[in-house]
């Protein structure tokens, strides 16, 4: 199966959930796909960034993770879903907050400056002190991250033209099929 990054796949809004975002349908075991599975994909994965993310104009031009450092910035962007999954769904845990900041430690420190592991920790970061954490929410149909940057924080989906179409189109589809006897 073909495979690019497009401005879908940096619905996140920041390059750290961005990266989280890197796992397609993460809770559905049968579905899911890690696109930093393939090094092909983690590798462009930073070209594709300084193109779509939100966050570019803050990290500029980042190299891939090299190859030594792969399990732990995987390692790091598990940590980085786990906390911010539980932030957004009963409001943090300080023993996962403290996970995280020992992970970003242990990169920061590991990581070259220009490197997307250390982009995205200081992405990471930027989102802890977030002044509106209630604007970031998981998408009602692909369970992906993202913060809802809407006048009205009403934004229920990571992009409006994937998700919000295929939900609103399974909506009526279902209204449709109740409705014929």
């Amino acid at each position: 199966m073909s495979f690019s990054w497009t401005p879908h796949r940096f619905a996140g809004g920041v390059l750290a959930l961005d990266v989280v975002n890197s796992v397609v349908l993460r809770h559905d075991a049968t579905r899911r796909i890690d696109r930093f599975a393939v090094r092909d994909q983690m590798r462009s994965f930073p070209r594709a960034a300084a193109e779509f993310c939100a966050e570019r104009a803050l990290f500029g031009d980042i190299v891939p993770v090299a190859a030594e450092n792969e399990a732990d910035f995987i390692a790091l962007r598990e940590v980085i879903d786990l906390y911010f999954r539980e932030r957004i769904l009963n409001g943090g845990d300080d023993q996962l907050l403290a996970g995280l900041l020992e992970a970003l430690a242990k990169t920061l420190r590991d990581a070259g400056p220009d490197s997307l592991a250390a982009a995205t920790a200081h992405s990471v970061l930027r989102l802890i002190a977030m002044p509106d954490p209630e604007r970031m929410k998981i998408c009602g149909n692909c369970g992906w991250l993202f913060i809802d940057r809407s006048k009205n924080r009403s934004r229920a989906w990571c992009d409006m033209a994937v998700c919000g179409n295929r939900a609103k189109a399974n909506r009526h589809y279902r209204r449709k099929k109740e409705e014929t006897p």
